[in-house]
């Protein structure tokens, strides 16, 4: 650059016409020292920057959806987020992606503001190195026209408010004061231009055109449409004349709605003073003074020494000729005296122009969106921290709980297993307990029997039908005074025993339940005392019951071998007498008395049984003669008047007895028969009885005793249920406390990215 900077002073020490055959030779050399590898570009800083950042800021929106979709898995497993974190945090998702848009969207934007004719159009189109605004003399530019970058190879341009595109020769009509259907004059249109024709175009460079500011008193409304996005703002002023009150007012309206805008100021058509070279000097410097009070004193937005680099004395038309030129569009030959100063003054606009524009939009442009990307990763960043603490602190407590319960739930077992076998044992010896009373009471009223019958009083009759029916009704009561006299004896104490066992069993196995399991789900015992069913069933009992209503003369023959033999003797023999040998041989199976026999009874039966037998035999098979020798013997041995007086009295008492043998005696003899009988019966029944008794009693006890267990193994089954969720929820919790560390350290990488960004870009502007 150096060897660049003393061959131009050469040249510009030199003559006219070897300035001018050496115009191809700068333009050439200045653009190849801007081309070298060595030398990037100021505008390569934007490109650059906005590539970084946007690879940045789509590893957030990346990292925001991951967050968010965390977030609402979270919220919808544990309880450590709520509804309205949620919600502020999806806001993030819409504005990553706007930023992302206007990242996409953002360049380095320049617009270019002056009276008419001032040359704004030509100056775009020397910096583009081809004629693609209309320029020319008088007013021209009749509305915004914005030049920027297509990747197309072909030029076209697209009316605002459509996305047709139309051919770009018609910009020169549509965009033209002199054109019949005019435009307004803040309309825009947009012309893309390729961008392998122009550097800048390629590097992110937009160019504004607008109409002159004179010609419109709409000035705000330009302002808000076109120019609050824009980076640098360049003066075309002319050279010919000073800068107008228009010019500055519309300058004065930008700086009040944009703080501090960068300003060039190009007094362009410096070509005419090569026709008073003697006055160069002091118009330039008149120019000077007065740009640089602009800027400084009237719109304070830069340095005196920023000032004086901001201020440009060029010819727009002649650096376009020759870069046309150098293209081999038309020739340089008629370019005026000094060119090269103006053409070398040009390139160092565009050079200053470029570093100005790069620096301005990088900052304008990517600092906001660097503070918002960081804001947004800091608030995940708290937000995800707050999670990870949370879930651990839940975590923990639940850790706690699973062991708590863990421990309760292996107490319940081992008191249920201990409970079990105290109350096993408990109703055993209950059991027991019930039994002995039972068989107790039971053989007291069975031997009271005697006056439970002769309460009887219903009227008798030996009628068969009548007396089935006084029988069975005797059945019923013998059963329900029975029944009623143990329930009166047993009933009472049995039923509080039980209870309290009852009692005893909730006490102890309600310390097993939850309280929340407790209320109206513990199943009490019976609300009415317990009371113990005696199943008796006399009617069944006593149904072989046989009774005997025939007379029989107490002073007879066989009522005096019964006394002397014995009622068992004496009952078998008259049996015997009346049925035959084999059917008193043979036991009566239906009989519960042949169903459990005495071998010792059996002995003395047989026994009395062969006497009976013999007596009988002695006084019926000897005939006649034996009763008449006996007769005989007594008539000698007491007289007959003994004999006669004792047959008299014999026969007295046999009349006696046998008018006495009414309805009334037959019934006492049948009560009697009925309770000797009943007796029997009932005796073989006792055990049976006393069992069924205390199978009540177990099973009242037992059934209570199992649903308490059942209780507590439902409250148990419930802990484990309630232990496996925990469990669940524990490894959500890592799983949410690992996922959350994992998003918050992203979200430091990206804060950490931004902050690279930052000194990479934007502290070396500040």
């Amino acid at each position: 650059m150096a060897a660049y900077l003393n061959r131009t002073v050469s040249m510009m020490a030199g003559d006219g016409p070897h300035n001018k055959g050496s115009i191809s030779a700068i333009a050439s050399d200045f653009r190849a020292i801007r081309n070298t590898p060595q030398d990037n570009s100021p505008l390569q800083i934007f490109v650059k920057a906005k590539r970084k950042i946007n690879d940045i800021f789509g590893e957030i929106e990346d990292y925001v959806k991951d967050a968010i979709d965390y977030m609402h898995v979270v919220e919808k497993e544990l309880s450590i987020l709520n509804a309205e974190e949620v919600k502020q945090m999806e806001t993030f998702v819409n504005k990553v992606h706007g930023i992302r848009d206007v990242l996409a969207r953002d360049h380095m934007k320049v617009a270019f503001f002056g009276r008419t004719s001032n040359g704004k159009s030509s100056v775009i189109n020397a910096m583009l190195r081809d004629k693609v605004l209309p320029s020319g003399i008088g007013h021209t530019t009749n509305c915004f026209l914005q030049v920027e970058g297509s990747p197309a190879d072909e030029p076209y341009l697209v009316l605002e408010g459509s996305d047709e595109h139309c051919a770009v020769e018609s910009v020169g009509q549509l965009a033209h004061a002199l054109c019949k259907e005019k435009l307004n004059e803040s309309q825009l249109v947009r012309v893309f231009w390729p961008r392998n024709r122009c550097v800048l175009l390629r590097d992110d460079v937009v160019f504004v055109d607008s109409p002159g500011v004179d010609v419109s008193p709409n000035l705000d409304e330009w302002i808000d449409k076109h120019c609050l996005d824009a980076d640098v703002f360049v003066l075309v002023a002319n050279a010919e004349s000073t800068l107008m009150v228009t010019e500055k007012n519309f300058f004065h309206k930008v700086s009040t709605k944009l703080s501090k805008p960068n300003i060039f100021i190009l007094n362009n058509r410096w070509d005419a003073s090569a026709t008073e070279p003697e006055f160069l000097d002091q118009v330039r410097r008149q120019h000077l003074e007065r740009g640089i009070d602009f800027l400084v004193k009237e719109l304070k937005v830069c340095t005196p020494k920023e000032a004086d680099e901001r201020i440009f004395f060029i010819s727009a038309k002649e650096a376009l000729i020759a870069r046309l030129a150098e293209k081999g569009f038309g020739s340089s030959n008629s370019l005026a005296e000094g060119f090269q100063n103006r053409y070398f003054e040009f390139e160092d606009f565009e050079r200053k122009f470029e570093e100005c524009i790069s620096k301005s939009a990088v900052k304008t442009k990517f600092e906001q969106h660097s503070q918002r990307g960081k804001y947004i990763s800091n608030e995940l960043r708290n937000i995800l921290d707050k999670l990870y603490h949370d879930a651990q602190l839940l975590k923990e407590e639940k850790l706690k709980q699973r062991k708590d319960l863990n421990d309760k739930i292996n107490f319940t077992e081992q008191q249920l297993m201990l409970i079990t076998q105290d109350m096993k044992q408990k109703i055993h010896d209950m059991v027991d307990d019930v039994g002995q009373r039972v068989a107790k009471a039971l053989n007291e009223e069975i031997r009271r029997l005697s006056n439970l019958v002769d309460e009887f009083n219903l009227p008798f009759h030996p009628e068969p039908l009548v007396l089935n029916v006084y029988k069975k009704e005797l059945h019923a009561h013998v059963e329900s005074g029975l029944g009623s006299n143990l329930r009166a004896r047993l009933s009472t104490a049995l039923a509080l025993n039980v209870e309290a066992s009852q009692q005893e069993m909730l006490e102890r196995l309600e310390k097993l339940i939850p309280d929340e399991k407790k209320g109206t789900s513990i199943i009490l015992p019976r609300r009415q005392p317990f009371e113990i069913l005696y199943r008796l069933n006399c009617d069944n009992l006593c149904a072989d019951f046989k009774e005997d209503l025939e007379f029989r003369f107490s002073w007879g023959i066989t009522t005096l071998i019964q006394r002397f033999a014995g009622s068992g003797a004496g009952y078998l023999a008259l049996k015997n007498k009346r049925d035959s040998p084999t059917s008193s041989i043979i036991p009566n199976p239906s009989s519960p008395t042949d169903l459990y026999p005495n071998h010792q009874n059996n002995i003395v039966n047989d026994d009395w049984s062969l006497i009976a037998k013999l007596a009988l035999a002695s006084a019926t098979s000897q005939g006649t003669m034996g009763g008449l020798l006996v007769a005989g013997f007594l008539f000698k041995t007491v007289g007959w008047r003994v004999i006669a007086v004792t047959g008299a009295i014999y026969g007295c008492l046999y009349l006696y007895e046998r008018l006495t043998w009414t309805n009334r005696a037959k019934e006492k003899a049948f009560k009697r028969q009925y309770v000797a009988h009943a007796t029997k019966k009932l005796k073989l029944i006792v055990d049976l009885t006393s069992s069924n008794c205390s199978y009540q009693v177990q099973q009242e006890l037992s059934g209570t005793f199992a649903r308490l267990c059942h209780l507590v193994d439902e409250a148990t089954t419930d802990m484990d249920a309630e232990l496996k969720a925990l469990e669940v929820q524990v490894r959500n919790l890592e799983n949410a406390a690992g996922r959350s560390k994992v998003l918050r350290n992203k979200a430091n990488y990206l804060t950490h990215e931004l902050e690279l960004f930052e000194d990479a870009y934007l502290k070396p502007l500040n």
